[in-house]
């Protein structure tokens, strides 16, 4: 049976047995609302070949609601889905974390990577070694300030 709620005017289709004869209550799952349904018995079988015929036709109408309500969805995700600032662009302070922490291995590595072929660029660079024992020991000296910060 299907069962139309007072408030939204949504439809459900709910088996027939989950209701007695002295009726209860019954919640929307669309809008929560709560009312009282009854089942309404009819008795001559015209009114049982008309209630399958109107049964068969709510059907339809709730299919209708269905595809209109998806249609309706699927335009509204078509605009919410253009372009637009959401949260994961903007900066916080995780995000800069994260940077800067990224920044820091980085340019550890490039020390590294300059240390490991320092022969051959010193031709380029002839003061490269002076520069790269200059750098290892900021390194040390940073990293000995944390450790001292965090044991503090």
């Amino acid at each position: 049976m299907i069962i139309e709620c007072n408030n939204c005017s949504k439809k459900f289709e709910v088996d027939s047995s989950l209701i007695p004869e002295t009726g209860r209550n019954i919640q929307c799952g669309s809008c929560n609302h709560t009312w009282f349904y009854k089942h309404v018995t009819q008795t001559t079988s015209s009114n049982v070949n008309n209630n399958k015929s109107e049964e068969n036709f709510s059907e339809i109408n709730l299919v209708k609601d269905a595809i209109i309500e998806n249609k309706n969805l699927i335009e509204k995700n078509k605009i919410n889905s253009s372009p637009k600032a959401n949260k994961s662009t903007i900066f916080n302070l995780g995000n800069l974390l994260s940077y800067a922490l990224a920044g820091i291995i980085s340019f550890i590595a490039l020390v590294m990577f300059l240390d490991t072929f320092k022969s051959p660029l010193n031709n380029l660079f002839p003061n490269l070694e002076l520069l790269l024992y200059n750098l290892y020991e900021t390194i040390k000296d940073m990293f000995l300030f944390f450790k001292n910060l965090i044991n503090s």
